[in-house]
């Protein structure tokens, strides 16, 4: 599936992702490929994903990978949407 998380700076990730894990207001969640379609507002909390997307230059310092190979990012909430095997991560 295709993640991309845009933040008020830029769209910071763009690219191919297996998971995606969000702080959503009633718990993280995650989604896989082929997820049904979403739409859900996010807490405070780490976005979470497994893959090797593009990650923009000058926000690598951003992000932390976990020991599992997980990339993970702090955001203060949001929106997510998932349709037709893309996520966009609207991020604060």
């Amino acid at each position: 599936m295709y993640l991309e998380i845009v933040t008020p700076e830029a769209s910071i990730v763009s690219g191919e992702v297996e998971s995606v894990t969000v702080p959503g207001i009633e718990g993280p969640f995650q989604m896989l490929n082929n997820h049904a379609a979403i739409v859900s507002l996010l807490g405070p909390g780490r976005v979470k994903f497994q893959g090797s997307p593009t990650i923009a230059q000058g926000f690598e310092n951003k992000f932390t990978k976990e020991e599992t190979g997980k990339w993970v990012l702090e955001i203060n909430g949001g929106t997510i949407e998932m349709n037709d095997n893309k996520v966009i991560v609207l991020a604060d």
